[in-house]
């Protein structure tokens, strides 16, 4: 198994790993378990992404493909944010 993607948090690794997987490539997320075992600790590199030798050569276009469509996604977030976040709206 090889590394294609290290994750900040479970939700990205899940994102990349069915992105994965809707291409046809096996992914198996190492670490996932771990994060709990922190506690309230960041998990800071201890979540990545794998897949086999057999599907390497294509899971770099799909982690790129999810990693630019994340990176949009929390631009966009961040441009409806308030610049005071105590002045949001419950």
């Amino acid at each position: 198994m090889h590394t294609v993607y290290r994750a900040e948090n479970l939700f990205d690794a899940h994102l990349v790993k069915d992105a994965l997987e809707a291409g046809g490539i096996p992914a198996f997320i190492a670490g996932e378990y771990l994060t709990g075992g922190v506690g309230q600790l960041p998990a800071m590199d201890y979540i990545a992404v794998m897949v086999p030798e057999s599907g390497l050569a294509e899971a770099g276009g799909i982690v790129r493909e999810v990693e630019a469509r994340l990176v949009e996604a929390r631009q966009a977030i961040g441009d409806e944010l308030p610049d005071d976040p105590l002045a949001a709206p419950c």
